[in-house]
């Protein structure tokens, strides 16, 4: 845990007090090693970052005077859609694109996704969030990306896709692409992202009427969960995003 955040209703708006308990209590004290006096960093979900002082230890809990005075990380302008993935491989991509501050996760059902794998717990709100929070807390960041599902593939690139991807780069990875992915682009991008065995033609098709360039990493078969950091850290152009923000 590299960040403690601060859920909204920690403390009442405009008081710079705050009592947490339970598990960040608990990573604070047996982990970090905190005692009154201690001076640790912290935002507030959606919020702003800060720091906040060790006032009281007592039962578990920590009591803390908390200063939030600057904004979180600048996002990472990408609006990812992904192929649902096996639900270990899940947890594991939201927990990434937390840290990396991507926008938006659109999860899309595809040809190759198992249909078994939309009745999977991960996919609930509260496991989703929590993974996100997980996330955030590692990437010193306050601000979740969306996520939004989608489980049927024409439709969603009829009717949501153009809203999702309207004034963007847009890229779909293929591993037979003729083109290699760019680098440290300084716009707004969405990219699509394939289940492990990749987009069918007529799935690449679609996204290319949709005005999607392939595009491709090299001559590796990566897993999903390989993919996407891969995609994500050649494509990251923080400065850019700063600039949008």
């Amino acid at each position: 845990m590299n960040l403690l955040l601060l859920m909204p209703e920690d403390r009442r708006t405009g008081e710079s007090r705050v009592s947490i308990g339970g598990r960040r209590a608990a990573h604070m004290i047996d982990v970090v090693g905190v005692s009154v006096g201690s001076t640790i960093e912290v935002g507030e979900v959606g919020g702003r970052l800060g720091t906040a002082t060790v006032t009281a230890i007592e039962a578990g809990r920590l009591s803390l005077e908390v200063t939030l005075d600057r904004p979180p990380p600048p996002r990472l302008d990408v609006r990812l859609v992904l192929a649902l993935p096996r639900p270990p491989s899940l947890r594991r991509i939201l927990h990434i694109c937390a840290v990396m501050g991507v926008r938006s996760i659109s999860l899309i059902h595809t040809r190759r996704v198992e249909k078994s794998f939309w009745s999977s717990p991960v996919l609930d709100d509260e496991r989703v969030r929590r993974e996100l929070l997980l996330g955030l807390e590692q990437g010193r960041d306050t601000v979740m990306p969306e996520v939004h599902q989608y489980r049927r593939f024409k439709p969603f690139v009829e009717d949501h896709l153009p809203a999702i991807a309207g004034g963007t780069l847009k890229l779909v990875g293929d591993l037979v692409a003729e083109r290699v992915c760019p680098t440290a682009v300084g716009e707004p991008i969405t990219i699509v992202i394939g289940p492990e065995g990749g987009l069918v033609d007529y799935e690449i098709g679609r996204l290319c009427e949709a005005g999607f360039t392939p595009v491709h990493l090299g001559p590796r078969a990566l897993r999903v969960e390989q993919a996407v950091p891969a995609f994500l850290g050649r494509l990251a152009s923080y400065a850019a995003a700063e600039k949008g923000s």
